[in-house]
């Protein structure tokens, strides 16, 4: 499974499409295209009986491109990858960063098609896609994209631990535009699996992790806190702001609530890298009555 993070530090699971799915995809696909092919070329015979060879070969040439090149080419820029082929298995095409793919993608990839499948009957398009760890053609490799299965089963989503709560706003001042992405996933991962880590291995990761974090905030790590609670409470504080642009831009969407009140979100104070109060807003953990806090795995510092 190819591994793709976000900017929120979520994983996205994507499955790479192999070589018998995609060729029964393109198979779909080339029989659509050829039909349309010899219909389009059926119609221009009799269209241009009259004129000469030299403006029935370009007729020719002109139909094979639009119709064999830049059919297949608007179709996946028109449907973001998923050409009728591709539905029919499940299929579709998308950038290395996971999101949809746009028409100098396709472009790209049309173009690498003719030579790669059409001139040699896909010959050095299986060959590509079997040497490829992903599946993917020299098309995908210089276009950057990937051609993956969207119909998969819903496998257990391991979510990160929760920080403790005397840390919960404490970094709502921290700058986290500067983190990479690679980052990010190398902490979710650590995060995800701490528990079945050997405890001086995992506290060694967990403090290499949080001098990376630290160097790409530009604020070291507060004395007197873990590492391992201190890389959860940065995580919590991505996904908090996450969680409330997006609440921020549905609500803007929606407009006026019911009875004419403008819709707000609860904002309270709560103290950020340098103790002083943000202002910004944070959801509350909602608990039963007489529940114990939810255990988050990290201990207060002595």
């Amino acid at each position: 499974m190819s591994e793709l993070v976000t900017g929120d530090a979520v994983v996205l699971g994507l499955r790479p499409a192999k070589l018998p799915s995609r060729a029964l995809a393109l198979a779909i696909d080339l029989a659509v295209v050829g039909a349309a092919f010899v219909l389009v070329s059926i119609g221009l015979a009799i269209a241009t009986a009259t004129l000469d060879d030299a403006a029935l070969a370009a007729v020719s040439v002109a139909s094979f491109l639009l119709v064999l090149v830049g059919g297949p080419i608007a179709v996946e820029t028109l449907s973001h990858g998923r050409s009728l082929g591709k539905l029919a298995c499940g299929l579709r095409v998308v950038r290395d960063d996971g999101g949809p793919i746009r028409f100098r993608h396709a472009l790209v990839r049309g173009a690498m098609g003719v030579v790669e499948i059409l001139m040699t009957l896909g010959v050095v398009a299986c060959i590509a896609s079997l040497v490829s760890a992903r599946g993917r053609r020299l098309g995908d490799v210089f276009a950057g994209t990937l051609v993956v299965r969207e119909r998969v089963s819903t496998g257990r989503v391991v979510a990160v631990p929760p920080p403790p709560p005397w840390l919960v706003g404490r970094f709502s001042g921290l700058d986290l535009s500067a983190v990479p992405d690679s980052l990010w996933l190398a902490i979710r991962q650590y995060l995800t699996r701490m528990h079945q880590l050997d405890a001086q291995v995992g506290r060694s990761m967990a403090e290499r992790l949080a001098v990376e974090l630290a160097t790409s905030t530009g604020v070291p790590v507060p004395e007197g806190v873990p590492a391992g609670a201190y890389l959860a409470a940065v995580v919590h504080e991505r996904q908090a702001r996450d969680a409330r642009r997006v609440f921020v831009a549905a609500q803007t969407g929606s407009g006026v609530l019911a009875g004419g009140a403008v819709a707000s979100a609860p904002v309270r104070s709560g103290p950020s890298v340098g103790g002083a109060g943000a202002g910004v807003p944070v959801v509350p953990a909602v608990e039963e009555d007489g529940a114990a806090p939810a255990a988050t795995g990290f201990a207060p510092p002595a």
